[in-house]
């Protein structure tokens, strides 16, 4: 429906050639709609530059979203342009000091790497993803982000020789689930990442009552998981890429031996096959959102 947005937001171009709508933030003050305030936290190099993947989604859904841009006081974002978090961002007490989240996204993070507890700022991570669980309807992980909280529901990661890069199938699991039911039986979505969960481990956490399995592929894995109360939601991949996005890493990875040949998509053409799992992974993540806010408020 409608983003929420500063009218000297950098990416406003961007959002209006997508045919998303906007509106100033005194404009929307004065509206009597309540829209929902979707917390993000950003943790990608580049951030400014990021934010887009996610807007887009966020902002073709039929619900009015204020998107609340969180940073981490303990991380060092040497890689984003100077000024921008001061300007755009704000710490996780004061997005929800006056009002609280009606949902949380936790991006990806250039820490696949490294153990959780050797993160510079996972303590204050864990705090928030902690309170998030207990405060927020639902909080999505993706990518590291879905690494990080599938840790601290008990599941370990396991890093890759090679870096799982490109774009895969997965198989869905649960036709009758929130999110899942509105999608295709199998469908397509990128993924970018040396590490994961390992899917032996997911099947002893569904086993034991902790999580529900929800997307697996031949490749990637069990990419979509969930906790069993429908708190913490967590994909592995990166579902809100445009092939743009796709084809940026590709050539930014070029050097890297690590990384090897990207599968199944063309940096040269880079045609984007997974746009409406994309979408409708996101539109129904916020339905479900909204509509725990609506059961508890009793509308």
């Amino acid at each position: 429906m409608t983003l929420i947005l500063p009218t000297n937001y950098h990416a406003l171009p961007q959002i209006e050639q997508n045919g998303v709508k906007w509106v100033p933030v005194p404009e929307a003050e004065k509206q009597d709609i309540r829209p929902l305030r979707i917390g993000i936290m950003n943790i990608m190099p580049l951030g400014e530059q990021y934010e887009f993947n996610l807007l887009l989604p966020l902002g073709l859904s039929v619900l009015q979203i204020e998107p609340i841009w969180i940073r981490l006081e303990s991380h060092q974002y040497k890689t984003w342009k100077p000024g921008h978090l001061d300007d755009r961002y704000l710490s996780y007490g004061a997005a929800t000091r006056d009002s609280a989240l009606d949902g949380l996204i936790i991006t990806g993070a250039p820490v696949e790497h490294l153990k959780f507890e050797d993160v510079v700022y996972w303590k204050e991570f864990t705090e928030i993803a902690k309170d998030a669980r207990e405060n927020t309807p639902n909080t999505l992980g993706i990518c590291w982000g879905a690494f990080a909280l599938a840790y601290l529901e008990g599941i370990s990661k396991i890093d890759f020789d090679k870096k799982l890069f490109g774009v895969f199938e997965l198989n869905n699991l649960d036709q009758n689930h929130y999110v899942m039911g509105a999608m295709d039986d199998a469908f397509l979505t990128p993924q970018s990442r040396m590490a994961g969960m390992s899917d032996h481990d997911l099947v002893q956490a569904k086993a034991q009552g902790r999580i529900n399995l929800l997307a697996h592929g031949p490749e990637s894995g069990y990419s979509i998981f969930e906790t069993t109360d429908r708190k913490v939601l967590m994909h592995q991949g990166h579902p809100e890429y445009g092939s743009g996005r796709l084809a940026y890493e590709v050539l930014r990875d070029a050097d890297d031996e690590s990384v090897g040949e990207v599968q199944n998509f063309d940096p040269e053409r880079p045609v984007n096959r997974w746009r409406m799992h994309r979408n409708t992974f996101f539109h129904q993540w916020l339905r479900y959102c909204y509509t725990q806010i609506s059961m508890n408020s009793g509308e």
